[in-house]
């Protein structure tokens, strides 16, 4: 009879080391959860920051091409004119 309350033992034993091995797994587990929405958190705000960049990037980039065209329609650029020169020949 004293066996089989070893069996017992030996099995409540077993079922508390799975028990303990689940409980240190899925806290592992939250505790990469936790990491990743932060790094997620961090790298949706780093993206909003630079989608505000771009975007002001290329409104300053327009509003300069605008200034450009305007400045080439009012001052188109002149006709390089050509020198000839009489060449001589020391032959």
């Amino acid at each position: 009879m004293s066996n089989r309350f070893m069996d017992g033992d030996a099995a409540a034993e077993m079922l508390e080391r799975r028990w303990f091995a689940a409980f240190k797994a899925a806290s592992a587990a939250r505790a990469e959860c936790e990491a990743l929405i932060e790094a997620m958190v961090a790298t949706e705000a780093a993206w909003t920051e630079a989608r505000e960049r771009l975007s002001k990037l290329e409104s300053m980039r327009d509003a300069l091409g605008e200034e450009l065209a305007c400045i080439d329609e009012r001052c188109p650029e002149p006709v390089s004119r050509t020198l000839h020169r009489a060449v001589m020949s020391a032959a």
